[in-house]
């Protein structure tokens, strides 16, 4: 397990560089990203949220119709509907702001498109929780956090309500 990165942090705010080697290097990174994020109760984490700069992702979470994925993505971009794109507004945190949440609008249902640890082309249709997941997740590679999506009031809030948390965590630890 690594430490998540925490908003603030340059790694977070700048897109990530593309991975050019798929070797056992790789994979163990896809390891440490599951472990990292498990451990912090996530279902999906950016390498850059563990502090390393590359395009590669780790998911596991559930679709609209409840089915279970897991999976690792390099490379991703996301590929939106040209037709019938309907917006998903829902509640969304994110474990480099830690604590607070916020209604964000997301399509509804995607298709990402990248790499297998191998560096065999993939192609994956997420709906619901899935859908918010590839687009949250794809949104850390290009250096955006959800908290860059929200309106300046909603933003602020949530940002103070994250350095207020934050605050209370370290007296708690002194």
């Amino acid at each position: 397990m690594r430490p998540i990165t925490l908003i603030g942090e340059p790694v977070l705010h700048r897109p990530l560089k593309e991975v050019t080697e798929f070797d056992q290097a790789l994979k163990d990174l896809a390891d440490d990203m599951f472990a990292s994020m498990y451990e912090a109760n996530g279902v999906g984490l950016a390498a850059n949220q563990i502090g390393v700069d590359l395009r590669v992702f780790v998911y596991d979470c559930q679709d609209a119709e409840g089915g279970e994925h897991k999976g690792v993505v390099v490379n991703p971009t996301i590929e939106f509907p040209d037709r019938d794109r309907v917006l998903d507004h829902d509640s969304e945190g994110c474990l480099s702001v830690p604590g607070p949440y916020a209604d964000v609008a997301r399509v509804a249902h995607v298709h990402c498109h990248g790499f297998d640890l191998d560096g065999n082309p993939i192609s994956l249709h997420g709906t619901g929780q899935l859908a918010r997941c590839f687009q949250h997740e794809t949104d850390h590679l290009n250096g955006k956090l959800y908290v860059d999506r929200l309106a300046a009031k909603a933003r602020k809030q949530v940002l103070k309500e994250y350095e207020a948390l934050r605050a209370q965590t370290a007296d708690q630890a002194s």
